[in-house]
């Protein structure tokens, strides 16, 4: 049962981020389907932020002025191709 609820989980988050513009299968990578694990364990838990929270993040990825050495140059690069506009609607498909 627990296989069936994350896995739902799973393709609603894709769903709804395509709805947004934005790839999710490129972030569940490190971030896992569900949004529950710490990318390369430094990083907050996805699940766990508010969509404030992730929308701030992912603008100041994009921005450059997030966490610039490390893990913020490789997120830099994840939205680079995005809009503000999709980054922000994404924001709102995950987190709480």
């Amino acid at each position: 049962m627990k296989k069936i609820v994350i896995a739902s989980i799973a393709a609603l988050t894709v769903t709804s981020s395509l709805m947004a513009g934005v790839n999710a299968a490129a972030c569940t990578g490190c971030h896992g389907a569900d949004w529950s694990k710490k990318a390369m364990n430094k990083s907050h838990v996805v699940s766990e932020m508010t969509h404030a929270d992730i929308e701030a993040a992912l603008l100041a990825y994009k921005a450059g002025t997030r966490n610039t050495a490390g893990m913020g140059s490789l997120m830099k690069g994840q939205v680079a191709k995005y809009s503000e506009a999709d980054l922000k609607a994404f924001a709102q498909t995950i987190g709480k």
